[in-house]
């Protein structure tokens, strides 16, 4: 396993590391704490050293599998968790400094631990970026040991440039990939000026990116990448990085064509993110302790040629970038 910063948190993370959307059961299951258990226990053994959860994933379930994990090991774990999308309604005006800390504090209890490595506003509405008070309560929690560090997890590009001039902001949450382009114009280079880890979410795009897919794939109804592909529920970009499903198709078919079949194409998508220094890591999901074994495996490939760097770009430019590059 390779190691990478983590901004100015100061953290060595796994550069490969896991997100836990659906750790603990496949998009449309109910949580298994079983399942949880033996995928966080196989993350570990593999080397992974940082795990991303949030207060909403399982409805509290996966940060208690997340806390059950850190308590029962030896090795350092870095604990990543997210607040705000709780509120109902999810609006700029229920953004409240009160009610955050609650959200902090019930995330303390579902792990049990004393303090959180990172906390990360959940996708917030942009006005929230507007708002020092926000930002200011992150400070206090910061002072009373609650917490070591405050993160952003983002939609929009204009959301991140705006939450890294808050100084106590040292990570943002981003969607990157071979299918989400458009951080890198700007984004990553403010990132790195300030020294901003950077997290990289939705690497595959929402499974897309694996090539597994095609016309015919069946998604239960109450899988986001059947319900959400409008932005019925949430935003778009967190489904299938907001690109169309059949263009997305079209567009694998292509990378699939350029880059070949050393490796499988999800292998070769993690390895894309990872040739940019200015990423901490990826935290691809897993629903299974072989899905983090084939994440894993992206760490090992070569660095992707020149050519097929030009290649995946090529792909994005025409197909992709039209569609969805101002967006978000």
């Amino acid at each position: 396993m390779n190691y990478r910063k983590l901004g100015k948190t100061g953290f060595s993370i796994s550069e490969i590391s896991l997100g836990t959307w659906q750790v603990g059961g496949r998009w449309g299951e109910p949580f298994s704490h079983a399942n949880a258990d033996q995928i966080l226990n196989a993350a570990v053994d593999a080397g992974i050293n940082f795990i991303d959860t949030a207060d909403v994933y399982g409805d509290g379930e996966s940060e208690k599998a997340v806390g059950r994990l850190v308590r029962s090991r030896s090795e350092r774990i870095f604990v990543a968790t997210k607040c705000g999308r709780r509120l109902q309604p999810h609006t700029a005006d229920a953004y409240q400094p009160a009610a955050l800390r609650q959200f902090v504090e019930d995330s303390l209890r579902n792990m049990q631990l004393e303090t959180l490595d990172l906390v990360q506003l959940h996708c917030p509405p942009t006005d929230v970026y507007y708002r020092p008070e926000i930002f200011e309560l992150f400070d206090r929690l910061r002072e009373e040991g609650k917490i070591l560090n405050l993160g952003v997890s983002i939609e929009k590009v204009e959301e991140g440039l705006k939450a890294i001039e808050f100084p106590n902001v040292t990570t943002v949450q981003v969607i990157f990939n071979m299918f989400r382009q458009r951080p890198l114009e700007l984004f990553f280079k403010e990132a790195a000026r300030r020294d901003i880890g950077l997290i990289v979410r939705v690497p595959l795009a929402s499974g897309l990116l694996t090539g597994k897919f095609s016309p015919q794939t069946h998604f239960a109804p109450d899988d986001h990448r059947a319900f959400n592909r409008h932005g019925e529920a949430f935003d778009k970009g967190e489904t299938f990085a907001g690109v169309d499903y059949n263009t997305g198709l079209e567009a694998v078919a292509e990378l699939q064509a350029v880059l070949g079949n050393q490796a499988p194409l999800a292998a070769q998508a993690l390895r894309w993110i990872l040739m940019f220094d200015e990423v901490s890591c990826v935290i691809p999901g897993a629903s299974s302790p072989e899905q983090i074994l084939a994440n894993l495996k992206a760490a090992d490939l070569p660095a992707l040629s020149t050519e097929q760097m030009q290649a995946v770009r090529e792909v994005y430019d025409r197909k992709i970038r039209p569609l969805v590059h101002y967006t978000w």
